[in-house]
């Protein structure tokens, strides 16, 4: 099975016979470079790569890359996602373009298929809200407002009201924050750059969904640029901000709740300054590995009747999604039953 690799320091990437050779670079002093121990990745093993740090690498590279089936997404220092290299798309479908094309042409087709993202997306914040009220955490007041704003999410006639009722929900469901979050505040969202620690989490997090989403895309027929929800837009693979929308709750906000209410990671994990707040690599490190853990886990599929992990929710999201578009069955967006 093909895994993610993550290079957090700068360094230099290359390919040694079957492998990826990486060599971590630091500068002395006197700004001299010294080179740390290199790290050998099996080709054949590798699926992803998420960089961290610079990354000096041959554009050869990137061909073998790409002949590899290897995508790598990069982050700024401030941990922003800020692109990918994917590999050569070999499942491109012209029906399925137009058909994407076409529902979002079409704005009923477009607002059924916002309304259902939203109708998941809020439907899976909510089984965090009642998980946590169960165990004494006191967030019914915020699950009767969310649960009255969800009526409202099949009566908006526009792409723009539909996201005015998302934004309520949201806003109310990041109130329940406080109340499930043991030792830091939340103190509303807060982004480009975080305020506070949690809000870090969300941004990292958030930019981990969401490319996780764009490589499961890019293994289906679907358009990553062709989206719903979210505005299609220039540069970017607004698709992936549709799909994560559902997501997002299951994966990255119950990570959270786990790595600070199990004081896994703690304050001294985070760089504050003036204006921001970023993780710090240590940080960084036990946030992937508490996310990967939970990609990885599974669950016992309703349809399937089988057990499947989180990350291969994700793609059969997209082949879901897909079956709509091309008028086969009608799209259900995932939501928790447990």
């Amino acid at each position: 099975m093909k895994k993610t690799y993550y290079l957090f320091n700068p360094g230099i990437l290359e390919r040694k016979d079957n492998t990826l050779k990486f060599t971590p670079v630091t500068e002395d002093e006197n700004g001299r470079e010294q080179y740390g121990q290199p790290r050998y990745l099996p080709v054949e093993s590798v699926g992803d790569l998420y960089v961290f740090g610079s990354l000096r690498t041959a554009s050869s590279l990137y061909n073998f890359l790409g002949k590899s089936d290897i995508a790598v997404h990069f982050f700024d220092y401030y941990e922003n996602y800020t692109g990918s290299f994917m590999p050569k798309d070999f499942l491109l479908s012209g029906k399925m373009l137009v058909s994407q094309v076409n529902a979002y042409a079409d704005k009923e087709k477009r607002q059924k298929i916002a309304q259902l993202i939203i109708d998941g997306a809020s439907y899976n914040m909510l089984k965090n809200l009642k998980y946590y009220n169960n165990r004494g955490k006191e967030t019914e007041s915020v699950i009767t407002v969310i649960e009255t704003l969800r009526n409202l999410i099949y009566t908006t006639k526009t792409i723009s009201e539909l996201m005015g009722v998302e934004g309520n929900i949201r806003l109310h469901y990041y109130e329940a924050f406080n109340l499930i979050i043991n030792d830091f505040d939340m103190n509303g969202r807060s982004k480009n750059p975080p305020q506070n620690e949690v809000n870090a989490l969300i941004s990292f997090g958030n930019m981990m969904c969401y490319s996780q989403c764009l490589r499961a895309i890019h293994q289906t027929q679907l358009n990553p640029t062709i989206s719903y929800l979210h505005e299609p837009g220039e540069r970017r693979f607004s698709l992936s901000l549709d799909i994560s929308e559902i997501f997002k709750p299951i994966l990255v906000d119950r990570v959270i709740f786990k790595v600070l209410n199990k004081k896994e990671l703690q304050e001294k994990d985070f760089d504050v300054k003036l204006n921001k707040v970023l993780l710090k690599e240590g940080g960084k490190k036990t946030f992937v590995s508490s996310f990967e853990e939970r990609l990885s886990e599974t669950i016992k599929h309703r349809t399937l009747n089988k057990n499947v992990s989180y990350k291969h929710l994700i793609k059969l999201e997209c082949y879901k999604l897909q079956k709509h578009l091309l008028g086969i069955e009608e799209y259900k967006p995932f939501k928790m039953w447990w």
